[in-house]
């Protein structure tokens, strides 16, 4: 049975998509209505700086979705970061009892530790996955240097993983460091906030996680996408469901290219291109 491709952005309340992804005219209401006719995924970062969400507004985000679409959010940093994954059962229960309403419709709930978070952190880590809900797949980003140097400490943490079922995030950030910022505000934001870390491709579990940083210029976003292709199709192949978060330095134009992307990955599967965007429609009725 062949996997199938969940593709998405970081988020989908964006001003700058106005006239592109969404309408050039009228209010956010309708952006993640508009979002889930192109996008089968989205990131879902709100969560992680503003942390569980209220009733109403999970149940708002229940109604406008269909059943195929999927929600990645990401713990709240209040668990990862202030506490370190310590003593956070009962926040991560209640987190996970919000977000109830979207059963059958969240994809990796994604866990993003700190910079400093290492392999002597791991037990704490053990402990969360061991208790991780099995009906809702688990998505970890690491960010510690010693678990790119593929030697005791990414062996532990893949191993981990693996016996867990829980999917290693990777995080592609070589277009965006492939150049200097070149005094570009975005690019200056984006590489100061983003940890430049090697990409090691590795599947350890049923849903791979693929967060693609992507630069300003699309041929060095096209070239260093076109591996990717290979592996995505790959995975599908097997049965694996790979997630795709594409983003730009700014993310002004992270539609496009996340369309572009999409479409030399289609052609190569035989899956359909997307759909024009519904602002793009309405430009061109004017």
């Amino acid at each position: 049975m062949s996997g199938q491709l969940h593709l998405g952005l970081p988020m989908w309340a964006n001003d700058a998509w106005r006239g592109s992804l969404y309408p050039p005219h009228g209010g956010s209401d309708g952006h993640l209505g508009d979002y889930t006719r192109i996008f089968s995924a989205v990131e879902g970062n709100t969560t992680f700086y503003s942390g569980t969400p209220k009733a109403e507004t999970v149940a708002a985000w229940a109604r406008q979705v269909p059943a195929d679409f999927r929600f990645c959010f990401k713990l709240p940093s209040s668990l990862t970061h202030e506490r370190r994954l310590e003593d956070i059962d009962g926040a991560f229960d209640a987190f996970y009892e919000a977000l109830s309403p979207l059963q059958g419709r969240l994809g990796p709930l994604m866990v993003q530790l700190p910079r400093d978070f290492g392999a002597e952190e791991l037990p704490k880590l053990q402990a969360l996955l061991a208790r991780w809900p099995s009906d809702i797949p688990c998505g970890v980003e690491v960010r510690h240097s010693e678990f790119f140097h593929k030697g005791a400490a990414e062996k532990e943490l893949n191993r981990l993983l693996i016996s867990q079922g829980a999917n290693r995030v990777m995080l592609d950030v070589r277009p965006l460091f492939s150049t200097s910022p070149q005094g570009h505000p975005g690019m200056i934001k984006a590489q100061g906030e983003k940890p430049k870390r090697p990409l090691h491709v590795i599947s350890t579990g049923n849903f791979p996680v693929v967060r693609f940083i992507g630069h300003v210029d699309a041929e060095i976003n096209a070239r260093y996408f076109q591996p990717w292709i290979d592996r995505l199709a790959l995975w599908i192949k097997q049965g694996i469901t790979p997630f795709l978060f594409v983003h730009t330095a700014d993310n002004r134009h992270a539609p496009q290219m996340a369309r572009r992307l999409h479409d030399a990955l289609a052609a190569q599967i035989g899956a359909p291109l997307l759909p024009e965007f519904p602002g793009e429609r309405q430009v061109e009725l004017f």
